[in-house]
Protein backbone atom coordinates (compact mmCIF):
# COMPACT_ATOMS: atom_id res chain seq x y z
CA UNK A 1 0.00 0.00 0.00
CA UNK A 2 1.38 3.41 -1.01
CA UNK A 3 1.96 6.19 1.47
CA UNK A 4 -0.94 8.10 -0.10
CA UNK A 5 -3.33 5.18 0.36
CA UNK A 6 -2.16 4.72 3.93
CA UNK A 7 -2.83 8.38 4.64
CA UNK A 8 -6.35 8.17 3.17
CA UNK A 9 -7.08 5.02 5.14
CA UNK A 10 -6.02 6.79 8.33
CA UNK A 11 -8.15 9.83 7.49
CA UNK A 12 -11.21 7.66 6.88
CA UNK A 13 -10.79 6.21 10.35
CA UNK A 14 -10.35 9.58 12.05
CA UNK A 15 -12.48 12.07 10.06
CA UNK A 16 -16.24 12.05 10.68
CA UNK A 17 -18.06 11.25 7.43
CA UNK A 18 -21.70 11.74 6.47
CA UNK A 19 -23.56 10.74 3.32
CA UNK A 20 -25.22 13.23 0.99
CA UNK A 21 -28.73 12.49 2.35
CA UNK A 22 -27.65 13.53 5.84
CA UNK A 23 -25.83 16.56 4.41
CA UNK A 24 -28.96 17.60 2.49
CA UNK A 25 -31.07 17.47 5.63
CA UNK A 26 -28.54 19.50 7.60
CA UNK A 27 -28.35 22.07 4.81
CA UNK A 28 -32.12 22.47 4.75
CA UNK A 29 -32.16 22.92 8.52
CA UNK A 30 -29.28 25.42 8.21
CA UNK A 31 -27.19 23.52 10.72
CA UNK A 32 -23.93 23.46 8.79
CA UNK A 33 -21.45 25.52 6.82
CA UNK A 34 -20.99 23.66 3.53
CA UNK A 35 -17.59 23.99 1.85
CA UNK A 36 -17.01 23.06 -1.81
CA UNK A 37 -13.25 22.45 -2.03
CA UNK A 38 -13.17 21.64 -5.76
CA UNK A 39 -11.35 23.75 -8.34
CA UNK A 40 -13.25 26.50 -10.15
CA UNK A 41 -13.02 24.58 -13.43
CA UNK A 42 -15.14 21.79 -11.90
CA UNK A 43 -18.06 24.12 -11.21
CA UNK A 44 -19.20 23.99 -14.83
CA UNK A 45 -20.90 20.71 -13.89
CA UNK A 46 -22.80 22.48 -11.11
CA UNK A 47 -22.53 22.87 -7.36
CA UNK A 48 -24.67 22.34 -4.28
CA UNK A 49 -26.86 25.38 -3.51
CA UNK A 50 -25.58 27.39 -0.58
CA UNK A 51 -22.04 26.01 -0.71
CA UNK A 52 -19.07 28.25 0.07
CA UNK A 53 -16.63 27.61 -2.74
CA UNK A 54 -12.98 27.61 -1.71
CA UNK A 55 -10.43 25.49 -3.63
CA UNK A 56 -8.57 23.18 -1.25
CA UNK A 57 -5.25 24.90 -1.92
CA UNK A 58 -6.71 28.22 -0.72
CA UNK A 59 -8.65 26.89 2.25
CA UNK A 60 -6.19 28.10 4.87
CA UNK A 61 -6.22 31.64 3.45
CA UNK A 62 -9.99 32.24 3.35
CA UNK A 63 -11.86 29.89 5.68
CA UNK A 64 -11.51 31.92 8.88
CA UNK A 65 -13.08 34.97 7.24
CA UNK A 66 -15.97 33.04 5.70
CA UNK A 67 -16.58 30.68 8.65
CA UNK A 68 -15.29 32.61 11.69
CA UNK A 69 -16.87 30.31 14.32
CA UNK A 70 -14.39 27.49 14.98
CA UNK A 71 -17.13 25.47 16.71
CA UNK A 72 -19.65 25.66 13.87
CA UNK A 73 -20.42 22.33 12.20
CA UNK A 74 -18.58 22.37 8.88
CA UNK A 75 -19.05 19.85 6.06
CA UNK A 76 -16.59 19.64 3.19
CA UNK A 77 -17.27 18.05 -0.19
CA UNK A 78 -15.25 17.55 -3.36
CA UNK A 79 -15.85 15.56 -6.53
CA UNK A 80 -15.76 12.02 -5.14
CA UNK A 81 -15.00 12.29 -1.43
CA UNK A 82 -11.20 12.00 -1.41
CA UNK A 83 -9.97 15.60 -1.40
CA UNK A 84 -12.64 16.51 1.15
CA UNK A 85 -10.90 14.19 3.64
CA UNK A 86 -7.66 16.10 3.17
CA UNK A 87 -9.52 19.42 3.39
CA UNK A 88 -11.28 18.30 6.58
CA UNK A 89 -7.94 17.49 8.16
CA UNK A 90 -6.70 20.96 7.23
CA UNK A 91 -9.68 22.51 9.02
CA UNK A 92 -9.04 20.42 12.11
CA UNK A 93 -5.42 21.54 12.08
CA UNK A 94 -6.66 25.15 11.94
CA UNK A 95 -8.66 24.63 15.12
CA UNK A 96 -12.15 23.81 13.82
CA UNK A 97 -13.75 21.40 16.25
CA UNK A 98 -16.67 19.85 14.31
CA UNK A 99 -15.58 18.99 10.77
CA UNK A 100 -17.10 16.34 8.50
CA UNK A 101 -16.46 15.02 5.01
CA UNK A 102 -19.31 14.17 2.63
CA UNK A 103 -18.80 10.66 1.25
CA UNK A 104 -19.11 10.30 -2.50
CA UNK A 105 -18.83 14.06 -2.98
CA UNK A 106 -20.67 15.91 -5.71
CA UNK A 107 -20.96 12.74 -7.79
CA UNK A 108 -23.04 11.06 -5.10
CA UNK A 109 -25.18 14.19 -4.70
CA UNK A 110 -25.95 14.24 -8.44
CA UNK A 111 -26.64 10.48 -8.47
CA UNK A 112 -29.41 11.09 -5.91
CA UNK A 113 -30.91 13.73 -8.24
CA UNK A 114 -30.68 16.33 -5.49
CA UNK A 115 -30.96 19.96 -6.52
CA UNK A 116 -27.88 21.59 -8.00
CA UNK A 117 -27.12 25.03 -9.38
CA UNK A 118 -25.35 25.46 -12.67
CA UNK A 119 -23.81 28.29 -14.64
CA UNK A 120 -23.91 26.57 -18.02
CA UNK A 121 -26.75 28.80 -19.19
CA UNK A 122 -24.61 31.91 -18.66
CA UNK A 123 -22.12 33.30 -21.18
CA UNK A 124 -18.83 31.47 -21.23
CA UNK A 125 -16.12 33.19 -19.24
CA UNK A 126 -12.60 33.73 -20.43
CA UNK A 127 -11.37 31.87 -17.37
CA UNK A 128 -7.72 32.27 -18.33
CA UNK A 129 -8.01 36.07 -18.32
CA UNK A 130 -9.91 36.24 -15.02
CA UNK A 131 -8.45 33.16 -13.31
CA UNK A 132 -6.85 34.89 -10.32
CA UNK A 133 -9.93 37.04 -9.75
CA UNK A 134 -12.30 34.07 -9.93
CA UNK A 135 -10.25 32.37 -7.22
CA UNK A 136 -11.36 35.01 -4.71
CA UNK A 137 -14.18 33.35 -2.72
CA UNK A 138 -16.31 36.51 -2.55
CA UNK A 139 -16.22 36.75 -6.36
CA UNK A 140 -15.84 33.33 -7.97
CA UNK A 141 -17.70 32.57 -11.18
CA UNK A 142 -20.99 34.12 -9.99
CA UNK A 143 -19.25 37.40 -9.24
CA UNK A 144 -17.38 37.35 -12.52
CA UNK A 145 -20.67 36.91 -14.37
CA UNK A 146 -22.03 39.90 -12.44
CA UNK A 147 -19.05 41.95 -13.56
CA UNK A 148 -19.57 40.80 -17.14
CA UNK A 149 -23.21 41.94 -17.03
CA UNK A 150 -22.56 45.23 -15.21
CA UNK A 151 -22.33 48.75 -16.58
CA UNK A 152 -20.37 51.65 -15.10
CA UNK A 153 -20.28 55.28 -16.21
CA UNK A 154 -17.00 57.12 -15.54
CA UNK A 155 -17.37 60.89 -15.44
CA UNK A 156 -14.01 62.31 -16.41
CA UNK A 157 -11.19 60.48 -18.21
CA UNK A 158 -8.48 62.17 -16.17
CA UNK A 159 -6.30 61.39 -13.19
CA UNK A 160 -8.98 59.51 -11.25
CA UNK A 161 -10.94 58.21 -14.22
CA UNK A 162 -7.79 56.70 -15.74
CA UNK A 163 -6.99 54.06 -13.07
CA UNK A 164 -10.69 53.39 -12.50
CA UNK A 165 -11.27 52.72 -16.19
CA UNK A 166 -8.15 50.58 -16.58
CA UNK A 167 -8.87 48.38 -13.56
CA UNK A 168 -12.58 47.97 -14.31
CA UNK A 169 -11.76 47.04 -17.89
CA UNK A 170 -9.15 44.58 -16.68
CA UNK A 171 -11.64 43.16 -14.16
CA UNK A 172 -14.08 42.40 -16.97
CA UNK A 173 -16.86 44.91 -16.35
CA UNK A 174 -18.95 44.31 -19.45
CA UNK A 175 -19.93 47.88 -20.33
CA UNK A 176 -17.94 51.00 -19.54
CA UNK A 177 -19.19 54.47 -20.41
CA UNK A 178 -16.82 57.45 -20.44
CA UNK A 179 -17.94 61.08 -20.61
CA UNK A 180 -15.37 63.84 -21.11
CA UNK A 181 -15.42 66.74 -23.56
CA UNK A 182 -11.70 67.56 -23.35
CA UNK A 183 -8.70 66.62 -25.51
CA UNK A 184 -5.41 65.11 -24.36
CA UNK A 185 -2.81 67.73 -23.41
CA UNK A 186 0.85 67.15 -22.59
CA UNK A 187 0.25 68.51 -19.07
CA UNK A 188 -2.19 65.65 -18.44
CA UNK A 189 0.35 62.88 -18.91
CA UNK A 190 1.95 63.14 -15.47
CA UNK A 191 -1.16 61.57 -13.92
CA UNK A 192 -3.72 60.65 -16.59
CA UNK A 193 -2.34 57.21 -17.44
CA UNK A 194 -5.08 56.33 -19.93
CA UNK A 195 -3.38 58.63 -22.42
CA UNK A 196 0.00 58.77 -24.13
CA UNK A 197 2.27 61.21 -25.91
CA UNK A 198 1.26 60.03 -29.38
CA UNK A 199 -2.40 60.82 -28.59
CA UNK A 200 -1.92 64.46 -27.61
CA UNK A 201 -4.62 66.58 -29.23
CA UNK A 202 -7.27 63.89 -29.70
CA UNK A 203 -10.44 63.57 -27.65
CA UNK A 204 -9.87 61.94 -24.27
CA UNK A 205 -12.80 59.57 -24.81
CA UNK A 206 -11.20 58.36 -28.06
CA UNK A 207 -7.82 57.98 -26.38
CA UNK A 208 -9.47 56.07 -23.54
CA UNK A 209 -11.28 53.84 -26.02
CA UNK A 210 -8.00 52.87 -27.69
CA UNK A 211 -6.27 52.13 -24.39
CA UNK A 212 -9.12 50.11 -22.91
CA UNK A 213 -9.85 48.11 -26.05
CA UNK A 214 -6.17 47.24 -26.26
CA UNK A 215 -6.29 46.05 -22.65
CA UNK A 216 -9.55 44.09 -22.91
CA UNK A 217 -11.19 43.77 -26.34
CA UNK A 218 -14.05 41.70 -24.85
CA UNK A 219 -15.85 44.62 -23.18
CA UNK A 220 -18.18 47.28 -24.59
CA UNK A 221 -17.08 50.92 -24.32
CA UNK A 222 -19.43 53.85 -24.92
CA UNK A 223 -17.95 57.29 -25.60
CA UNK A 224 -19.66 60.60 -24.76
CA UNK A 225 -17.54 63.53 -25.98
CA UNK A 226 -19.65 66.18 -24.29
CA UNK A 227 -19.91 68.09 -21.05
CA UNK A 228 -21.98 66.60 -18.28
CA UNK A 229 -24.87 68.98 -17.75
CA UNK A 230 -28.33 69.25 -16.25
CA UNK A 231 -29.69 68.51 -19.71
CA UNK A 232 -28.03 65.10 -20.12
CA UNK A 233 -27.09 63.84 -16.63
CA UNK A 234 -30.28 62.02 -15.61
CA UNK A 235 -30.92 60.36 -18.98
CA UNK A 236 -27.27 59.29 -19.18
CA UNK A 237 -27.11 57.92 -15.63
CA UNK A 238 -30.20 55.76 -16.22
CA UNK A 239 -28.21 53.78 -18.82
CA UNK A 240 -25.66 52.56 -16.24
CA UNK A 241 -25.64 50.68 -12.92
CA UNK A 242 -22.92 52.67 -11.11
CA UNK A 243 -21.57 56.20 -11.47
CA UNK A 244 -17.90 57.07 -10.94
CA UNK A 245 -17.19 60.71 -10.06
CA UNK A 246 -13.72 61.42 -11.43
CA UNK A 247 -14.09 65.23 -11.57
CA UNK A 248 -12.31 67.89 -9.54
CA UNK A 249 -14.71 70.82 -9.40
CA UNK A 250 -17.68 71.34 -7.16
CA UNK A 251 -20.19 72.24 -9.86
CA UNK A 252 -19.79 68.79 -11.41
CA UNK A 253 -19.72 66.98 -8.06
CA UNK A 254 -23.02 68.49 -6.95
CA UNK A 255 -24.63 67.73 -10.30
CA UNK A 256 -23.38 64.12 -10.20
CA UNK A 257 -24.69 63.78 -6.66
CA UNK A 258 -28.15 65.08 -7.57
CA UNK A 259 -28.47 62.95 -10.69
CA UNK A 260 -27.22 59.86 -8.81
CA UNK A 261 -29.82 60.38 -6.08
CA UNK A 262 -32.65 60.93 -8.56
CA UNK A 263 -31.75 57.84 -10.63
CA UNK A 264 -30.95 55.71 -7.54
CA UNK A 265 -27.43 54.97 -8.78
CA UNK A 266 -24.50 54.51 -6.35
CA UNK A 267 -21.99 57.33 -6.75
CA UNK A 268 -18.39 56.26 -6.13
CA UNK A 269 -16.69 59.54 -5.29
CA UNK A 270 -13.01 60.35 -5.07
CA UNK A 271 -10.99 63.53 -4.83
CA UNK A 272 -7.28 64.35 -4.62
CA UNK A 273 -5.15 67.34 -3.73
CA UNK A 274 -1.35 67.23 -3.68
CA UNK A 275 -0.58 64.18 -1.45
CA UNK A 276 -4.09 63.77 -0.03
CA UNK A 277 -7.22 62.00 -1.12
CA UNK A 278 -10.79 61.24 -0.10
CA UNK A 279 -13.07 58.40 -1.16
CA UNK A 280 -16.66 57.46 -0.32
CA UNK A 281 -19.73 55.84 -1.84
CA UNK A 282 -22.80 58.08 -1.92
CA UNK A 283 -26.49 57.67 -2.75
CA UNK A 284 -26.82 54.01 -1.70
CA UNK A 285 -30.27 53.04 -0.41
CA UNK A 286 -29.93 54.12 3.23
CA UNK A 287 -26.64 55.96 3.05
CA UNK A 288 -25.80 59.65 2.83
CA UNK A 289 -25.29 61.67 -0.32
CA UNK A 290 -22.48 64.09 -1.16
CA UNK A 291 -24.50 67.07 0.11
CA UNK A 292 -24.99 65.39 3.49
CA UNK A 293 -21.21 65.66 3.89
CA UNK A 294 -20.67 68.95 2.07
CA UNK A 295 -23.89 71.00 2.32
CA UNK A 296 -22.12 74.15 1.11
CA UNK A 297 -19.25 74.10 -1.42
CA UNK A 298 -16.10 75.98 -0.42
CA UNK A 299 -14.97 78.94 -2.45
CA UNK A 300 -12.44 78.43 -5.23
CA UNK A 301 -9.64 80.03 -3.23
CA UNK A 302 -10.16 77.54 -0.39
CA UNK A 303 -10.46 74.50 -2.66
CA UNK A 304 -8.38 74.87 -5.84
CA UNK A 305 -8.53 72.08 -8.38
CA UNK A 306 -5.54 69.88 -9.12
CA UNK A 307 -4.35 71.93 -12.05
CA UNK A 308 -4.11 74.96 -9.75
CA UNK A 309 -2.99 73.35 -6.48
CA UNK A 310 -0.90 70.49 -7.80
CA UNK A 311 -1.12 66.74 -7.29
CA UNK A 312 1.17 63.73 -7.11
CA UNK A 313 0.29 61.47 -10.03
CA UNK A 314 0.59 58.35 -7.91
CA UNK A 315 -1.98 59.83 -5.48
CA UNK A 316 -4.61 59.86 -8.23
CA UNK A 317 -3.61 56.28 -8.99
CA UNK A 318 -4.04 55.22 -5.36
CA UNK A 319 -7.44 56.87 -4.94
CA UNK A 320 -8.61 55.75 -8.38
CA UNK A 321 -7.64 52.15 -7.62
CA UNK A 322 -9.65 52.27 -4.39
CA UNK A 323 -12.61 53.66 -6.34
CA UNK A 324 -12.36 50.74 -8.75
CA UNK A 325 -12.37 48.33 -5.79
CA UNK A 326 -15.54 49.97 -4.44
CA UNK A 327 -17.23 49.58 -7.82
CA UNK A 328 -16.28 45.88 -7.97
CA UNK A 329 -17.67 45.38 -4.45
CA UNK A 330 -20.95 47.06 -5.38
CA UNK A 331 -21.31 44.90 -8.49
CA UNK A 332 -20.52 41.65 -6.68
CA UNK A 333 -22.75 42.41 -3.69
CA UNK A 334 -19.86 42.74 -1.23
CA UNK A 335 -20.62 45.06 1.67
CA UNK A 336 -18.84 48.41 1.51
CA UNK A 337 -18.09 50.25 4.75
CA UNK A 338 -17.62 53.41 2.69
CA UNK A 339 -21.34 53.67 1.90
CA UNK A 340 -21.63 55.27 5.36
CA UNK A 341 -18.10 56.59 5.78
CA UNK A 342 -15.36 58.71 4.26
CA UNK A 343 -11.82 57.38 3.87
CA UNK A 344 -9.19 60.10 4.18
CA UNK A 345 -5.65 59.34 3.04
CA UNK A 346 -2.47 61.37 3.43
CA UNK A 347 0.15 59.63 1.32
CA UNK A 348 2.93 61.95 2.42
CA UNK A 349 2.44 60.94 6.05
CA UNK A 350 1.18 57.41 5.24
CA UNK A 351 -1.89 58.21 7.35
CA UNK A 352 -5.34 56.68 6.87
CA UNK A 353 -8.53 57.70 8.68
CA UNK A 354 -12.12 56.53 8.35
CA UNK A 355 -14.77 59.08 9.30
CA UNK A 356 -18.40 58.11 9.88
CA UNK A 357 -20.86 59.98 7.64
CA UNK A 358 -24.53 60.09 8.60
CA UNK A 359 -27.44 60.79 6.33
CA UNK A 360 -28.91 64.25 6.81
CA UNK A 361 -32.66 64.44 6.41
CA UNK A 362 -32.37 68.20 5.96
CA UNK A 363 -30.05 68.07 2.95
CA UNK A 364 -31.67 69.16 -0.35
CA UNK A 365 -31.44 65.62 -1.78
CA UNK A 366 -32.25 63.24 1.08
CA UNK A 367 -35.10 65.38 2.45
CA UNK A 368 -37.08 64.70 -0.75
CA UNK A 369 -38.26 61.19 -1.84
CA UNK A 370 -36.37 59.99 -4.90
CA UNK A 371 -39.55 59.80 -6.98
CA UNK A 372 -40.25 63.49 -6.31
CA UNK A 373 -36.66 64.73 -6.57
CA UNK A 374 -35.65 67.00 -9.42
CA UNK A 375 -32.40 68.62 -10.47
CA UNK A 376 -31.79 71.98 -8.89
CA UNK A 377 -30.05 74.70 -10.91
CA UNK A 378 -26.28 74.21 -10.87
CA UNK A 379 -23.66 75.88 -13.00
CA UNK A 380 -21.74 72.94 -14.43
CA UNK A 381 -18.16 73.03 -15.57
CA UNK A 382 -16.50 69.71 -16.14
CA UNK A 383 -12.82 69.75 -15.26
CA UNK A 384 -11.44 66.22 -14.97
CA UNK A 385 -8.17 65.89 -13.05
Amino acid sequence: MSNHDQKLQKLRSTITQIDCTRAKRDIEEKKIALIDCREESEHVDGYIPGAIRIPRALLEFHIEKLVPDLNHTTVVYCGSGVRSLLAAQTLLDLGYTDVRSMTGGFQAWKAQNFKIETEQQKPLLNTKRYETQIRIPEIGRPGQHKLLNASVLIVGAGGLGSPVALYLAAAGVGHLGIIDHDVVDESNLQRQILHSTDRIGILKVDSAFMALKSLNPEIKISRFSERLSAANAVSLFKQFDIIIDGTDNFESRYLINQASYITNRPNVHGSVFQWQGLISVFCCESGPCYECLFPVPPTDDLAPNCAEGGVIGAATGAIGSLMACEAVKLICGIKSELSHALLSIDLKESAFEVLQVDRSETCPCCSVPRKDSKLRPIETKLCAV
